[in-house]
């Protein structure tokens, strides 16, 4: 039963689906950070569901598709990574020093850069996914729960720059060691699934999800000294956009 409520306190941060509402006690909250990439696994079944219906049944043109695919995370999530990508982006802009940076993340005003960041992520990404295909629409999909597998990972295994904060809450009401373990078996059990179905291609997505997560690391101590909620998001959707990148590039060549 606690499985459970963790499994719909995930559920309920990481996405907009209906659930049950329940206590979100330090009980509750222990495994809740084991069920994030079943929030990835959700988005990318509908990605592919759709993605099928459009490409195999209809007469829709690429910018159709692009603008779907580009809109179903947005709806399932809520965009509260899309959220931390702004603030983020404000932030690094800002080229101001550390502290003030950890202010303009919790400040509740949208700045210049994140909206100019947000209007590029979308054209980007509705550019990418025109050159997706039905080859490489069943590896796009891997990416969702890819991601959040490793943003998971980066909760509970990086130190915070902050001292309070939802971050900070599920790091400290989470069973950090279990946790680990669990999001560690999530990774490798789908950078496993890719690289056996999809052989090189798959090999080269995993790559790319482990360099960006090298970078978010490397970033986030230098430039805020630790992570936060908003880097977490940030850090969910560049991994996406660099492996949309590469499923689009690999479209081209194969």
């Amino acid at each position: 039963m606690n499985m459970l409520k963790s499994l719909i306190i995930a559920l309920a941060m990481y996405s907009k689906l209906p659930v049950p509402n329940i206590d979100w006690d330090e009980k509750n909250m222990r495994y809740a950070m084991c069920f994030f990439p079943v929030v990835g696994v959700i988005i990318g079944a509908l990605v592919f569901g759709a993605g099928q219906l459009i490409l195999r049944y209809t007469e829709c043109g690429k910018l159709f598709f692009a603008a779907v695919m580009t809109m179903i995370p947005v709806a399932v999530t809520g965009g509260i990574h899309l959220d931390g990508f702004a603030d983020t982006i404000d932030a690094v802009s800002s080229y101001k020093d550390r502290e003030k940076k950890l202010e303009i993340l919790k400040d509740p005003h949208t700045g210049a850069f994140a909206v100019i960041g947000l209007c590029a992520y979308f054209l980007i990404t509705a550019a990418l996914w025109s050159e997706v295909n039905l080859k490489t629409l069943s590896l796009a999909v891997w990416m969702y729960p890819i991601s959040r597998a490793l943003s998971g990972l980066s909760v509970v295994s990086f130190r915070s720059a902050k001292s309070s904060g939802l971050l900070r809450t599920f790091q400290e009401r989470a069973d950090r060691k279990r946790t680990r373990i669990v999001l560690s078996i999530w990774l490798m059990s789908l950078a496993a699934g890719a690289i056996y179905i999809f052989r090189v291609q798959g090999a080269i997505i995993v790559t790319a999800a482990l360099l960006v997560f090298f970078y978010y690391y490397k970033m986030s101590f230098k430039q805020f000294g630790g992570i936060t909620g908003d880097l977490a998001g940030y850090f969910l959707q560049i991994c996406e956009l660099v492996m949309l990148t590469v499923v689009a590039f690999l479209g081209g060549i194969c």
